[in-house]
């Protein structure tokens, strides 16, 4: 770290999400380089086993990162991985090279991994072997602390004092070889993670929360890998202006060959064809290629072969019978949507009203965002359903039902009880 590195750093924390400075703080430094230079990138099976010793051999927490190539690539594979620790270094792994980190997880098997936004990285490093035991997240630390912006760049800024560069996180990570630029930036993004992690972990327990921020953390490192989503293509963005279920089955068509297309050539399904041609086409149901090809999304610069191929989909949406039509909208396995409350249950409405607002009350009070107190799901699920004697010990056993966690129930449950107690306001006479 050079001196201007320690002295921020030495500081802790520059701005909490509570009390103001007691004095002007000093400009952000420019974070411009690596403390040891730009690690040479792992590509090799030696180099690797030379790296997972040094790490197994550092002391503390071991900072983890990892870089996608979100809107170039199929899927959310990882594309370069980036860790640090005390004693060992700064590391770059092209996990293309070496596609198993199997042997690097078991190292640093219950060592505290320290990650920025944890759920966004998590899946694809458990692809490659990587699967924490305990983390840390930062992110998630700043919101449960009250601080306004959450990014990396903000927190070490606000935190830290140092400005990071941005301006390489949303490049194409898959590119080889990657430009000396592009890996300055991603071994940055953990260089003062720990540190950041350290700060933080110190004004959470100035503010009584550092146990709530362990018991997410928790959670997140138990909880299993994500169920595949059902239907996928109902997400399609513009779906809201579908209604007819011949239309639907366009959609999914549509959906579907983008997909295997996408996954085929391993590029992103939106660089294949967008989800505004997929609805265009949906709403026309066009009856030729002539007129797919006249629509918004399918024009000029798309080839005849590529134009037989969309409207090969859309024909077989076309010819299937009625009983394989998919149903609008998906199947409920929850309460209904909120707006539909007041007309079938009035006074789950008027519980809801009042379970909100007590809720928004409480994380204000708490200086946190309201869905970091309590899942917006869980307070709907309770109001619609609410026990039969809603008295605490009821209430917290629904909140841990729903998977609350322990500080998540002891103080949601107080307000929730409140909430119950509310019925629907009688009509006033005309």
């Amino acid at each position: 770290m050079t001196d201007a590195q320690e002295t921020a750093a030495d500081s802790s924390l520059r701005t909490t999400g509570g009390a103001p400075p007691d004095d002007v703080e000093p400009a952000p430094i420019p974070l411009l380089e690596p403390r040891d230079g730009i690690p040479p990138v792992i590509t090799d099976d030696d180099s690797l086993a030379e790296m997972i010793a040094a790490f197994a051999a550092g002391t503390g927490p071991v900072a983890v990162d990892a870089e996608r190539a979100s809107g170039y690539r199929y899927g959310q594979r990882a594309y370069l991985v980036q860790l640090r620790r005390e004693g060992a270094g700064s590391a770059l792994i092209d996990p293309i090279a070496c596609p198993d980190l199997s042997g690097l997880g078991e190292a640093l098997s219950g060592v505290e991994w320290v990650l920025h936004a944890a759920t966004q990285d998590l899946p694809c490093l458990r692809e490659i072997g990587m699967v924490p035991t305990r983390l840390f997240d930062t992110e998630l630390a700043g919101r449960l602390a009250g601080f306004p912006r959450v990014g990396l760049g903000a927190m070490v800024e606000s935190v830290l004092g140092f400005v990071l560069e941005k301006g390489h996180s949303a490049v194409d990570w898959s590119t080889r070889p990657l430009p000396d630029p592009w890996l300055r930036y991603a071994a940055l993004d953990v260089e003062l993670l720990v540190d950041l992690r350290d700060a933080l972990e110190k004004e959470l327990d100035r503010q009584g929360k550092l146990d709530w921020a362990r018991q997410e953390f928790d959670a997140i490192a138990s909880a299993p890998p994500p169920e595949p989503r059902k239907d996928p293509w109902r997400r399609t963005s513009g779906m809201h202006k579908v209604r007819r279920r011949r239309q639907l089955a366009v959609v999914r068509e549509l959906w579907e060959t983008r997909d295997r297309t996408a996954q085929r050539r391993d590029i992103s399904p939106g660089k294949v064809l967008g989800d505004g041609a997929i609805v265009e086409a949906a709403l026309a149901v066009p009856a030729n290629v002539h007129a797919l090809a006249a629509l918004t999304g399918f024009g000029h610069r798309m080839g005849r072969r590529q134009l037989e191929q969309w409207q090969a989909a859309v024909d077989r949406a076309k010819a299937l019978p009625d009983s394989e039509l998919p149903q609008p909208g998906q199947p409920l396995t929850g309460p209904p949507p909120p707006r539909a409350w007041a007309e079938k249950d009035p006074e789950a409405a008027a519980r809801l009203s009042a379970a909100r607002a007590a809720v928004s009350a409480l994380a204000e009070t708490l200086n946190m965002p309201q869905e970091n107190l309590i899942t917006p799901d869980t307070v709907r699920r309770v109001c619609w359903e609410p026990p039969v004697t809603p008295d605490a010990a009821s209430v917290a056993a629904a909140l841990a039902g729903y998977g609350a966690r322990g500080w998540q129930v002891e103080q949601v449950t107080p307000v929730l009880v409140a909430a119950l107690a509310a019925k629907a306001k009688p009509k006033p006479k005309e």
